[in-house]
């Protein structure tokens, strides 16, 4: 069974940073591209940061870009989201997903429907 656990989330001020990490259990993670998304309250899911299986290409979209890293270790079956300069409008639940292809064109691996797995979230809540 394919479990993806997503911590590091917290109240941090406009400014600050958080380290989201997400490990994977029940798959090689380094077969996959993995993608970061989050959900504000009463809005749809936003990707955040993509990157391919052997880590060697990353996505972002243009409101994160710059502030947001994205990273992998494959030998522990983990993925990191670096963020820094929070603003207030980053805050929601984060998740981690996996692709279920190794990389592709940027337009696939910033789209929601290329993921097959997800877990559960984790809270990001930044006050201004």
């Amino acid at each position: 069974q394919v479990q993806l656990v997503e911590s590091g989330g917290g109240l941090v001020q406009a400014g600050g940073s958080l380290r989201l990490s997400c490990v994977a259990s029940g798959l090689t993670l380094g077969n996959y591209a993995m993608g970061w998304f989050r959900q504000a309250p009463g809005k749809d899911y936003e990707v955040v940061a993509s990157i391919s299986s052997a880590g060697g290409t990353t996505y972002y979209p243009d409101s994160v870009k710059g502030r947001f890293t994205i990273s992998r270790e494959n030998a522990k079956n983990t993925v990191y989201l670096l963020m820094n300069s929070l603003k207030p409008e980053d805050t929601g639940v984060y998740y981690c997903a996996s692709n279920s292809v190794p990389y592709g064109s940027k337009r696939y691996m910033l789209s929601q429907d290329s993921y097959n797995y997800w877990g559960k979230g984790t809270q990001v809540t930044v006050s201004s």
